[in-house]
C-alpha cells in the first residue's frame, strides 16, 4: 500500500469512528429524551390519579355535609313538631282548646209542677254545682262545660247578687246543659251508671230543678275556655350550678 493509500485509509477510519461516535451520542440522547418523556408521562398520570382521588373525597365530604344538614333540619323540625304537639296537648288539658269525644249531657230544667204560688223560682245553687263537678271528676270526666262555659281548675262558681255565675257568666236560661266528656266509652258508661245512682239530682230537686241524663253519645263537643288567663306572680328560676 503506497503512502497515499495509507493516508486515505487513515482518513476513512477517522471519519467512520467520528460518525459512529455521533450516531452513539444521538441514540443516547434519544434514549434520554424517551426516558424523560416516559417519566413525565408517568408523573402526569400520577397527578391526574391524585386529582381524581381528591375530587372524589371532596364529593364524599359534600355529600356527608349535605346529609348532616338534612338530619339537623329534620331533627330541628321534628323537635318543633314535638314541642307543638306537646303544647297542643297541654292546652287541651288546661281547657284552652276545643275538645270532642264520647260523653253524656245533663239537662237541668225547673220543676214547675212542684213550684207553688208564692214560692221562689228555681235557683241553681253554686254549692250543688261544685258538688256535681267534683263527683264527675271523681268518676273520670275529662272535660266539663256548663252552659257552654268550659270548667277548668281556675273556674269560679259563686252567687253574685242572687245570681249564680260561672266565671262571671250568669246561669239564668233553661234548660241548662252540662256536657261531660270522658277519655273512652267505658269511662262514659261508668259516668252514666254512677249518675243514675247519684244523690246530686236530689240536691237539685230541693231547689225545684230536675236533672235528666242522656244516653252515652259517641261525640260531644266542649268549647275552649273563653275567659283570659293571666299570671300575676312569676319568678325566674335560677339554674342550679352543676
Amino acid at each position: 500500500m503506497n503512502k497515499k493509500n495509507k493516508i486515505m485509509f487513515f482518513l476513512i477510519t477517522i471519519l467512520a469512528g467520528f460518525m459512529l461516535a455521533i450516531q452513539f451520542n444521538t441514540t443516547h440522547q434519544e434514549n434520554n429524551v424517551a426516558d424523560g418523556t416516559s417519566d413525565l408521562w408517568e408523573l402526569r398520570q400520577q397527578y391526574l390519579s391524585e386529582k381524581e382521588l381528591e375530587t372524589y373525597f371532596y364529593q364524599q365530604i359534600r355529600q356527608s355535609e349535605d346529609k348532616i344538614a338534612q338530619y339537623e333540619t329534620e331533627r330541628h323540625n321534628r323537635n318543633g313538631q314535638v314541642l307543638q304537639e306537646t303544647l297542643n296537648e297541654l292546652e287541651k288539658e288546661a281547657g284552652l282548646k276545643e275538645i270532642s269525644g264520647p260523653g253524656i249531657i245533663l239537662s237541668i230544667t225547673p220543676a214547675y209542677e212542684y213550684i207553688t204560688p208564692g214560692q221562689n223560682d228555681a235557683y241553681i245553687s253554686p254549692d250543688v254545682l261544685r258538688k256535681l263537678i267534683n263527683e264527675l271528676n271523681m268518676y273520670g270526666a275529662k272535660a266539663i262545660s256548663i252552659a257552654d262555659q268550659r270548667i277548668i281548675s281556675r273556674t269560679t262558681i259563686r252567687n253574685i247578687q242572687g245570681v249564680t255565675k260561672v266565671d262571671g257568666y250568669p246561669l239564668r236560661k233553661f234548660p241548662l246543659e252540662i256536657k261531660i266528656i270522658a277519655s273512652d266509652r267505658e269511662t262514659v258508661k261508668k259516668l252514666y251508671n254512677q249518675m243514675q245512682i247519684s244523690t246530686v239530682p236530689d240536691d237539685f230537686f230541693i231547689d225545684n230543678l230536675k236533672v235528666s241524663i242522656s244516653e252515652p253519645q259517641e261525640e260531644i263537643i266542649i268549647p275552649a275556655y273563653s275567659s283570659g288567663l293571666s299570671v300575676n306572680h312569676m319568678q325566674t328560676v335560677k339554674e342550679e350550678r352543676k
